[in-house]
């Protein structure tokens, strides 16, 4: 019997080690799934793979011995197509990681998928703070903006301002849902009030209607909760209403620089914002992002940066851990502090996945202070992360309950 136990625990040992060896087989393998074409590819698109292949060359184009390799894909802003492609990178094609997304519906979708597969996922363009909260696992991390962090910086300051009657004009999909859930919360909470709000389809055109209910509300602030091509369609809509006014104000909560860009700086004016990331912060950012432009023609977004931070982060961690195996990876990247050329000053990662990097608030220049056509912030200050993400006693990831 005793040599019977000692056999079966050899056997076990040997399929092991056997396990481990496999999941070592092979190039390490990065996958980046975004919109490369639809409304979000402005602040995704090929950016987002040129970003990585910045992380994979600054590692030197191999690790434990392995060349490193990257996929991308188009998504589409459909969760079913890009829940099925990357089921087929982890089962036919040997990819070890995932990242970007961009879409907080196709996010979710990813995640499931990985967790399924027992692999690590990378959000570095998706918003949902519930990605940490609800639906957090100890093998994905949240990198950049979210939810929360939009609605917990600004929103609140404008209410003790006296902004205190809210009226949201919000996309009707995930990420607009909770961002607008989460901007409800901080408003009350600071003193404030929603007195009313609409849901608009993405891709909306005229938003003279939505716009002028939230006129006819008498609410001092008007807040979009809506990305990137919906957001400056609307703004720009604003402004043609003349919505923008000494007693009520526009808060476009998830501003990005391809906005300001898209929109124009004057345009913005009296728009506060907050960012995980600008090309001109420092001499660490302006380095970077030089590297960048000189191969798309413009300087990184947040979502880029935040796809090279996170890339070269896993990478570090697939080092030190002598193995791409998920559960060695996971921990390290855990334990090991985010210190790159756009993470300033380093960060470390939370047991529920979420960076606590620092955030930045400022305003856009006037056109006249401008020096070119992406120099649109000033006066950044940073808020430490432990300020803006959302406290572990407001979460529902049992991660942070042990």
């Amino acid at each position: 019997m005793r040599s019977l136990r000692f056999a079966t625990i050899c056997l076990l040992a040997a399929l092991a080690a056997r396990g481990a060896a496999a999941a070592d087989d092979g190039p390490v393998k990065l996958g980046v799934i975004t919109d490369m074409s639809g409304v979000l590819s402005a602040v995704a698109g090929p950016g987002s793979a040129e970003a990585v292949k910045l992380a994979i060359e600054d590692v030197g184009g191999s690790v434990l011995g392995k060349p490193i390799e990257l996929v991308s894909a188009d998504h589409q802003g459909k969760a079913d197509l890009a829940s099925a492609i990357v089921r087929r990178w982890f089962d036919q094609d040997g990819v070890d990681v995932t990242m970007d997304y961009v879409s907080s519906a196709v996010g979710i979708a990813v995640i499931s998928v990985a967790n399924e597969k027992n692999k690590i996922s990378l959000i570095t363009g998706a918003a949902s703070s519930d990605f940490t909260s609800k639906l957090c696992t100890d093998k994905h991390f949240h990198w950049g903006y979210d939810t929360y962090q939009q609605a917990s910086v600004v929103p609140p300051v404008l209410v003790r301002e006296g902004s205190d009657s809210w009226f949201f004009i919000t996309a009707d999909y995930a990420f607009g849902h909770a961002l607008e859930r989460d901007t409800t919360k901080k408003v009350i909470e600071a003193g404030g009030k929603v007195v009313g709000g609409v849901r608009s389809p993405i891709n909306t055109f005229d938003y003279s209607s939505f716009l002028l209910q939230g006129i006819s509300s008498g609410a001092k602030v008007i807040a979009i909760a809506a990305a990137v091509d919906d957001l400056q369609r609307l703004v720009k809509q604003a402004h043609e209403f003349n919505l923008i006014t000494k007693d009520r104000k526009a808060v476009a909560l998830p501003m990005v620089l391809v906005d300001v860009h898209g929109v124009g700086a004057q345009a913005m004016q009296g728009i506060r914002f907050s960012t995980v990331f600008y090309w001109d912060t420092d001499e660490k950012t302006r380095a970077f992002s030089k590297r960048f432009e000189a191969r798309t023609g413009k300087p990184p977004s947040e979502v880029h940066a935040m796809n090279y931070s996170a890339s070269l982060h896993y990478l570090k961690a697939v080092k030190s851990a002598n193995t791409k195996a998920t559960a060695a990876v996971a921990k390290k990247m855990h334990e090991l502090p985010v210190d790159d050329a756009v993470t300033t000053p380093a960060a470390t990662m939370r047991e529920d996945g979420r960076l606590m990097r620092a955030v930045y608030v400022g305003e856009v220049k006037q056109p006249s202070e401008s020096r070119g056509p992406w120099d649109l912030y000033k006066d950044l200050k940073s808020v430490p992360g432990e300020q803006a993400f959302r406290p572990p006693a407001e979460s529902e990831c049992p991660l942070l309950k042990k």
